[in-house]
Order: structure tokens, then C-alpha cells, then sequence
């Protein structure tokens, strides 16, 4: 099933079964009019079926998912509607009228209603069949989601250390630090308030957004720490980011991944460039590193494709994604539809 949506070979199944009835039931055409007048009429009515049909999936539908502007969607179908009915009319007229020299159906309006009703029957029958596909996606995305979900539980609890176990040993060794040390106990404070956020805060469904930030600013810290001065760590957050959630742990693949794949020049600055903000409804997330040259980067390893997965199922058309892969850098940008 999934091959026939990958390789589009549903459309192609639904033109075919709709051309060749088509064809069928106009056979006639072909002894009263002549072959060129029935591949015409094959061409006109199913050319102009075919806007109205993906102006409806590929423009109006979206933007009715998106519960914006329903207004815009509604008046794209039935611009599209009225302009199969005018130019089908037409060539009704020409064809029946004239070609067939039939008075008549020489009126204009001679075929209005049949041709709405073709129209509207197709359009509803087009819909019905993309949204079935979208709820059968929609269901192994799921599936699979929750697949990978139990399988990395699974995982999880196989690695799992006892975590009061963990923070007891934790708070001992920053007893046993210096107290004149204070780098190393800041250290060892941002990665106990690190494992403590993924341990006891992740488990729901969402977090608030100043908890999260927290947790990604003590984690480009650490990471600061691990750096020496060829490299340019830039972490920038707007003060406005608060009053909403997102999915616990959402962001952070999008940095590890430049932590992860940043360049090592030694002749010039090595840059990991990160960005955060809300404007209005819309949270953005920017973050570039520079690379190697030679690195290419665009599938994104299983991080990636993972948090992409998860924007499709927890998002859908209310976020953009754009991963754009340089020779010497590599950028990501965010764009959610938060409340």
C-alpha cells in the first residue's frame, strides 16, 4: 500500500479508471463526430476535471487544515467549479451544436446542470479517496510511532541506572569537590539539572517552554565546556518565550546534530549559531554550524529523521521544516504553530 502512494500509482490508477470510462461512454463520438472530435472532448473534460481536482488537494484542502482563511479555500473550489462548468459549456456548444449541427444544444446553458453534477460527483469522489489516503497514513505513522516509541522503552529500561542511585552519587561527588572549584560544581549542577529534566519532567505529552529552553541552555553550556577558542558557540533566546509548551525534547536533536557534525578548522573559527523565538503564534528555531567540506549532511542521521517523524504526527500542517545543506554549512529552521 505504501508503494502505490510513494510512486503516485494511485493517481494514475484514478485518471485511468476515469479516462477510460469516459471513453467508453462516448464511444459514439468517434462514428459521429470523428476520432479528433472524441480524443478533444476526452482531453477538454478530463484536462478541466483535473484542475478543478488538484486545485481542491493541492490548495484548498491545506488551508482548510490549517483553519485559516476558509473563506480562500471555498472560494478556490468554486472559482475552479464555475470555470469547468463555462468552458465545458463551450465546448459542449461547439462540439453538439455545431460539429453535431444540433440546435438544439447550441444554448450556452443547454448543459449547465449535467456539467455541475459531473463536477460535483468527481470533486466529492476525488476528496473521499484523499482523505482516506491521508487517514491510512495517518494510522501507520502512528504505528510506527509507537513501535519506535516501545522499542526505545525497551531500550531505555535495558541501560536504565536506578536514578535516586545516580543523584545520591552525583551529590557526593559535588561534596567531594573543592568548594574553591566552583567551575567543576557549576558542571556537575547543570548536568544533575539536566538528567533530572529527561528523567522526572519529560513523561507528558508537553512541557513548558521555559523548562525546555533551561534544559537546552545547560546543554550547549556543557557542551562550551568541551570546546576550546577555534570554535564560536552563539546561543541566543528572545525574552518573550514563555506562557506555552512543546513536546518535551523536541529541539534539542536539531542541536546535537551541529554539536555533533560542526567543522574543525584550524585556520579559522569553527561556528555553531543558534537561535530561538517566538513572533506572534509562530515559535522559530534557527540553528547553522559550518562543516567540513566534504561532510554531506542532508539525510540527517537517525536524530533527525526521528524529530521530523514526530513534527508530522504531532504538528501536521502547522509547522516548516527546511534543512539546507552548503558546502561549508549546514542550516536548519524551525517554524511551529504554537497556542
Amino acid at each position: 500500500m505504501e508503494k502505490l502512494f510513494t510512486y503516485k500509482i494511485d493517481h494514475f490508477l484514478f485518471w485511468l479508471l476515469t479516462v477510460g470510462f469516459h471513453a467508453y461512454t462516448h464511444s459514439g463520438l468517434i462514428t459521429q463526430a470523428g476520432f479528433g472530435q472524441f480524443a478533444l472532448e476526452l482531453v477538454v473534460r478530463n484536462g478541466l476535471l483535473a484542475v478543478v481536482i488538484y486545485s481542491n488537494l493541492l490548495i484548498a484542502i491545506p488551508i482548510l487544515n490549517s483553519q485559516k482563511r476558509i473563506w480562500k479555500a471555498l472560494a478556490i473550489i468554486l472559482v475552479a467549479v464555475l470555470l469547468y462548468i463555462m468552458l465545458k459549456n463551450l465546448h459542449d456548444v461547439y462540439l453538439y451544436g455545431y460539429i453535431m449541427n444540433n440546435p438544439a444544444r447550441q444554448g450556452f446553458f443547454h448543459n449547465t446542470f449535467y456539467n455541475f453534477s459531473i463536477v460535483l460527483f468527481y470533486l466529492a469522489f476525488a476528496s473521499t479517496l484523499y482523505l482516506s489516503k491521508q487517514w491510512y497514513i495517518q494510522k501507520e505513522l502512528i504505528r510506527k510511532i509507537e513501535l519506535e516509541k516501545l522499542n526505545a522503552e525497551l531500550e531505555y529500561l535495558k541501560a536504565q541506572i536506578n536514578p535516586h542511585f545516580l543523584f545520591n552519587s552525583l551529590n557526593t561527588v559535588f561534596f567531594q569537590i573543592d568548594k574553591q572549584n566552583t567551575a567543576a560544581r557549576e558542571t556537575l549542577s547543570k548536568f544533575s539539572d539536566m538528567l533530572r529534566y529527561q528523567l522526572y519532567e519529560c513523561n507528558g505529552k508537553e512541557i513548558d517552554i521555559g523548562k525546555e529552553i533551561h534544559y537546552i541552555k545547560n546543554y550547549v553550556e556543557l557542551q562550551r565546556l568541551r570546546k576550546d577558542e577555534h570554535y564560536d558557540i552563539r546561543f541566543s533566546c528572545a525574552d518573550e518565550l514563555k506562557n506555552f509548551t512543546l513536546p518535551p525534547l523536541l529541539l534539542l536533536p536539531f542541536i546535537e546534530n551541529a554539536f555533533k557534525h560542526v567543522s574543525h578548522f584550524s585556520d579559522k573559527k569553527n561556528i555553531i549559531d543558534i537561535d530561538i523565538r517566538k513572533t506572534g503564534d509562530t515559535f522559530q528555531l534557527k540553528v547553522s554550524n559550518t562543516k567540513d567540506p566534504k561532510t554531506v549532511l542532508t539525510s540527517g542521521g537517525i536524530g533527525l529523521k526521528n524529530v521530523q517523524r514526530r513534527l508530522e504526527l504531532l504538528y501536521n500542517y502547522r509547522y516548516t521544516l527546511t534543512i539546507t545543506d552548503q558546502p561549508e554549512n549546514f542550516n536548519v529552521l524551525l517554524n511551529l504553530k504554537v497556542t
